[in-house]
């Protein structure tokens, strides 16, 4: 998020639960499997559960997960997994308490900690990932840590590679750490063995050869997976994206609020899909970061 903070929008330019719900069927009668609810951060939401249930009901959802910054997790982790949340990723990017105060300018390791404890005291919520961006600073004594905790309490850590989203608009291409760069420190003292990519996943994701754990690695800026990218984002204020970095937003709010029947959205849909990116440029000459941060983006 940026320094001075985020401009609030009026509520009213929220999406309410039951047109997130009409969306999400409809999307679902299309072919959309898995759904997860993400940010921005999504536990903000009041009531947020609530619509945990209301798309856990419906038929054709195959994984139903939560992409979090921990902070209000420990709150309402039970409440989450009763609505029926399957999977839980927690975003820590830093270990190390002065760090983690530093990049999140709150002090609020523990509380993530927590969080993450009270949602891996559920069995049936799994996996558990933890995502970390290495961001300028992150060294090895940091990956060593994130090591640690995917082999002591097996979370599946992944690291993923710093994108030009961030809310201070600082990124530069020279403060990427690789994923090739942190999967050398780790096999420095760690033997990998990678397992079988799934179709369409935007980690490789390798396992300790000794049997402790999993690691991923999620490259978007030095290794792109945009050709076999499925994925579309429903943000927070009813705009459809077709890419993290994408240019153009597709509007379902305004339609949907005046009347469109399910024919005439899903046609919208559609459309937007049909020109989906083939690929986000990030690197590239010329390449211009989109519009909203990822914090403002929600989904």
């Amino acid at each position: 998020m940026p320094a001075e903070g985020m401009p609030w929008i009026d509520r009213a330019e929220i999406l309410s639960f039951e047109e997130i719900e009409r969306l999400v069927r409809l999307f679902v009668a299309m072919g959309v499997e898995d759904v997860r609810l993400t940010g921005g951060e999504p536990l903000v939401r009041r009531e947020f559960p609530l619509l945990v249930a209301k798309l856990a009901a419906i038929e054709g959802i195959r994984d139903l997960s939560l992409t979090t910054n921990g902070y209000l997790l420990a709150r309402h982790a039970e409440a989450l997994v009763a609505a029926g949340i399957q999977r839980v990723n927690v975003s820590i990017d830093s270990l190390a308490r002065g760090r983690f105060f530093e990049i999140t300018r709150r002090d609020a390791l523990d509380r993530v900690l927590e969080g993450l404890e009270a949602i891996a005291a559920f069995p049936r919520v799994r996996p558990i990932k933890v995502n970390a961006v290495p961001m300028p600073g992150f060294g090895a004594e940091e990956v060593r840590r994130f090591c640690e905790m995917a082999r002591r309490r097996r979370f599946q850590v992944r690291f993923i590679e710093f994108m030009p989203l961030d809310g201070d608009r600082s990124w530069r291409a020279d403060d990427v750490l690789s994923g090739a760069e942190v999967r050398a420190i780790v096999e420095a003292e760690h033997a990998l063995r990678e397992l079988p990519r799934e179709p369409h996943s935007t980690a490789r994701v390798f396992a300790f050869a000794d049997g402790a754990g999993e690691i991923g690695f999620v490259n978007p800026v030095t290794e792109p997976f945009c050709a076999d990218c499925n994925r579309i984002r429903l943000t927070a204020d009813g705009r459809l994206r077709t890419c993290l970095f994408s240019q153009h937003e597709t509007d379902l709010r305004g339609p949907l609020r005046e009347g469109a029947g399910d024919a005439e959205i899903e046609q919208i849909v559609r459309d937007a899909v049909w020109r989906k990116e083939l690929k986000h440029h990030v690197g590239e000459p010329g390449f211009r970061p989109p519009a909203r941060t990822m914090s403002a983006i929600g989904g």
